[in-house]
C-alpha cells in the first residue's frame, strides 16, 4: 500500500496540472508533467476495493468510489463508516459500490433450487482444495469472504437472501442475492440505505441471467426519473457474454460478465 500511496500522490498532482518532483523508496519523478490535460477535472475517478486498514486509508485519501464484495448489510454498513471516517480526515468524501451475484426467479423456492443446482456437482474434495488455496491468500477481502462460510455447505446462507455458495469454489466475489424479484429488490434497497450507490451484478450463465434480472428485477427498483431511465437489451460481449445497464435512484445498477 505504501507503493500505491506514493503512486497516487504523484498521479493526483499530475492530474491537477502540477510539475512533480518526488523521491521515495519506491518511485522517483523529476520535473514530471502531463503533456495533455485530462478530460475530467483533476483526472478520471478512481475505484478501489480493499478491506485492510491500509486499503481503507488509501481509499480515504485518494479514491472516489470504494467497492466492496457482497458481505451482510451490517458488515457493509460498518465498512462504509470506516471509509467515510478515513475520507473525512483527509477533507474528502467517497462514494460506494458493491459487487454481487444474483439468482432471481419468480418464486423464492425456484431461486433457492437454482442456487443448490449450481453447486450440486461440486464434490467435497474440490471444495477443500479451493479453500486451501484461498487460505493462503494475503487479501483481507478474500479472508472475509472465506470466513462467511468456512468452506462448509451447511453455512452458506449468511443473511436474508444472501448466499455464499459461489465462494466455495470461486475467489473474489463469492456471494449472491437469491430469491424472488421482490426479495432481491428489498435487499438491494437495504444496501442502498447502508450507503451503496452502485451495484455491479452478475449471474451464471451470463446471458440467461442478464435477461432474468432485466425482466424480473429491474421493474421493481425505485426509479427517480423514469423518463431519464433506460433498460437496454443485453448486448453481446466477450465470449458471448452480455450486459444490461439500468439507471434508477441508485447511481447505477448493472448486470453482466463476472
Amino acid at each position: 500500500m505504501l507503493r500505491l500511496t506514493s503512486f497516487l500522490d504523484i498521479w493526483r498532482r499530475l492530474m491537477a496540472g502540477e510539475r512533480v518532483d518526488h523521491a521515495g523508496p519506491y518511485l522517483t519523478a523529476e520535473n514530471a508533467e502531463l503533456l495533455f490535460a485530462p478530460v475530467q477535472t483533476n483526472g478520471p475517478p478512481l475505484y478501489l476495493g480493499g478491506s485492510s486498514d491500509p486499503a481503507i486509508g488509501v481509499a480515504g485519501k485518494h479514491i472516489d468510489w470504494y467497492l466492496t464484495w457482497g458481505e451482510p448489510v451490517a458488515a457493509v454498513r460498518e465498512k462504509v463508516a470506516r471509509v467515510r471516517e478515513s475520507a473525512a480526515l483527509a477533507g474528502r468524501t467517497v462514494r460506494f459500490g458493491i459487487r454481487l451475484h444474483v439468482i432471481v426467479r419468480e418464486t423464492e423456492e425456484a431461486a433457492w433450487t437454482e442456487a443448490d443446482r449450481l453447486i450440486s456437482r461440486i464434490d467435497d474434495d474440490t471444495i477443500a482444495l479451493v479453500q486451501k488455496s484461498q487460505s493462503a491468500s494475503e487479501s483481507m477481502g478474500q479472508r472475509r469472504m472465506q470466513a462467511l462460510h468456512g468452506g462448509r455447505r451447511d453455512r452458506l446462507v449468511i443473511g436474508p437472501n444472501l448466499w455464499a455458495g459461489i465462494g466455495l469454489v470461486r475467489g473474489g466475489a463469492g456471494t449472491a442475492l437469491v430469491g424472488s424479484a421482490e426479495s432481491v429488490a428489498a435487499r438491494i434497497d437495504e444496501y442502498a440505505q447502508a450507503g451503496i450507490e452502485t451495484f455491479v451484478l452478475s449471474g451464471y450463465p451470463h446471458l440467461e441471467e442478464a435477461y432474468r434480472v432485466a425482466e424480473l428485477l429491474f421493474p421493481l427498483l425505485p426509479i427517480a426519473a423514469r423518463e431519464a431511465s433506460s433498460v437496454s437489451p443485453p448486448q453481446p460481449g466477450r465470449a458471448g457474454e452480455a450486459s444490461v445497464h439500468h439507471t434508477s435512484r441508485y447511481r447505477n445498477v448493472a448486470t453482466g460478465p463476472s
